[in-house]
């Protein structure tokens, strides 16, 4: 069988399709492929921001006659390019394992005391959704005090948007999607050699910064590649499903919908992340509708099995339960690449750190930032589990250390660094806040917290429990699993205090 392959001619969409190629291949090694790389519309015109150029699909119209003609035989897009209206004898039937969705800062290091001084930053940025989502955010993420942030119109593919970043005189940022980043610089072709090689170079220029997807949710199907083929070819809907990722394939779908029921397109001040997990889909929708709705989803995508009063519900800080003390810090080990924040409360006074800095929430985040320190991004509550996906942008493996509390929970692939130590209060002082009185459902900021309140109270086996996801679901899933076993499968994972109470209440 001989297949012909189309797609765009830049460096980013002929990697793209090598990949499916590969898989391809892979399972059916007697393919014969033939690629064919054209420019489209989108890459014609390089000077109006894609939202205002008033075609749809100005990526991937352009190969449409080939599709229906027989010209060629699959379209490899990225889908974040197509329109959500599809064309009825078109169809995308397959996806290959999805990139990092998430959206990448990077700030010329040259500029940093230029951007302290006049407490303002101008970034390259064609998209609505990210100057929407991100210009507050970055006002408390960036640690320059500033008091605006600036948006620019850029075009061009990666390379080319690299070199406006470095040569420019009056932009100091760039925002990129990660997977494209990632993607080139993961090729092994070396075709792609001189792409990787000005990649790196202005790596070395910028400090870059993961943004959290809580806050800046990417546009819909970003980080996913997508199939096209004729509708009545029924050999290729076949064999391409040898090739397809499901899970990808229906986060896509998920977010696309979601996009459509707004008007769908690049103009729209939208973003939309779909997150499978074990415990339930996580979705999040933010941005401002075409008539002012302002949206602001971020939650797993189930209902809770219980209803409480609100009178029975109980949550609460570790303070309630804790008191803390610092343990002299004895610096950070010699070979450290990474540091993991646990909380705020962990960063030593007065430690100065140039490495990778990583933290849990968005709230250490914004008060590590505060200190005047740049942090690359944050597990956005989502539990240390979840991947930084962050060794491609390194370019090496990492070696990580973990402040946290004494008797923190050890994390794979991170060595422990206790920097306080959390002394419990007595069950008087505990229960002179009524913390257990007519309580029947509790949420867990955190498992010290949890076995904590065990002890003092061991009928609250017998109550119900939701955490946030990770490490605190697993050790309360596990301690309830010793005590109550018919209880550990009920403790119920939310992203916040505030979905809980709304799920939960009666």
């Amino acid at each position: 069988m001989r297949l012909k392959i189309s797609a765009r001619k830049s460096d980013l969409a002929r990697l793209q399709a090598y990949r499916v190629a590969e898989a391809l291949k892979k399972k059916h090694p007697q393919i014969e492929i033939e690629f064919l790389f054209k420019e489209s519309l989108g890459d014609k015109n390089l000077t109006d921001p894609l939202w205002k150029i008033p075609e749809k699909g100005v990526f991937t119209e352009d190969f449409y006659n080939e599709l229906v003609t027989g010209a060629t035989d699959m379209v490899v897009h990225s889908w974040k390019d197509l329109p959500t209206e599809l064309k009825p004898d078109t169809l995308i039937t397959a996806t290959l394992p999805r990139a990092d969705q998430r959206d990448l800062l990077l700030v010329k290091k040259a500029d940093f005391s230029k951007i302290r001084e006049l407490k303002k930053i101008r970034i390259f940025s064609s998209s609505p959704r990210r100057a929407y989502n991100l210009a507050p955010f970055l006002r408390e993420t960036l640690p320059f005090s500033l008091d605006g942030v600036d948006f620019e119109s850029v075009r061009g593919n990666i390379p080319t948007r690299l070199r406006k970043l470095v040569e420019s005189t009056e932009v100091s940022g760039l925002i990129l999607a990660k997977a494209a980043l990632d993607r080139l610089l993961a090729a092994p072709e070396e075709e792609f050699l001189p792409a990787q090689e000005l990649i790196r170079n202005a790596l070395a220029q910028v400090d870059w910064m993961v943004l959290p997807l809580s806050v800046n949710p990417n546009a819909a199907a970003q980080g996913a590649l997508a199939i096209e083929i004729f509708s009545q070819r029924e050999d290729l809907k076949k064999l391409l499903q040898s090739i397809n990722d499901p899970i990808c394939f229906d986060s896509v779908l998920k977010e696309r919908g979601v996009l459509a029921q707004y008007g769908g397109g690049c103009h729209q001040k939208i973003g939309v992340a779909v997150l499978p997990r074990s415990y339930g889909a996580i979705q999040i929708c933010r941005g401002l509708t075409d008539s002012g709705v302002k949206l602001n989803q971020n939650e797993v995508l189930k209902e809770s099995k219980h209803k409480f009063a609100e009178s029975e519900m109980w949550s609460g800080s570790s303070e309630s339960f804790f008191t803390r003390e610092e343990i002299k810090f004895q610096g950070i080990p010699s070979g450290t690449q990474a540091l993991f924040v646990a909380k705020s409360s962990a960063w030593p006074k007065g430690l100065s750190y140039s490495g990778i800095l990583w933290t849990a929430g968005i709230n250490t985040w914004k008060k590590l930032a505060k200190l005047g320190l740049w942090v690359h991004g944050t597990q956005d509550g989502l539990g240390e589990n979840e991947v930084q996906h962050l060794e491609i942008l390194a370019g090496k493996k990492l070696n990580w250390v973990k402040l946290t509390h004494e008797g923190g929970v050890q994390s794979e692939g991170k060595k422990t660094l206790a920097t306080y130590r959390l002394l419990p209060k007595s069950k008087a002082e505990v229960a002179s806040a009524e913390i257990f009185q007519g309580k029947k459902s509790f949420f867990w900021t955190s498992s010290s917290q949890f076995l904590r309140a065990l002890e003092l109270e061991p009928s609250l086996a017998d109550k119900n429990h939701a955490c946030g996801p990770g490490n605190s679901f697993q050790i309360i899933q596990d301690k309830l699993q010793q005590l109550r076993p018919d209880k550990a499968n009920q403790v119920e994972v939310f992203l916040s205090t505030e979905e809980w109470k709304q799920k939960c209440k009666n």
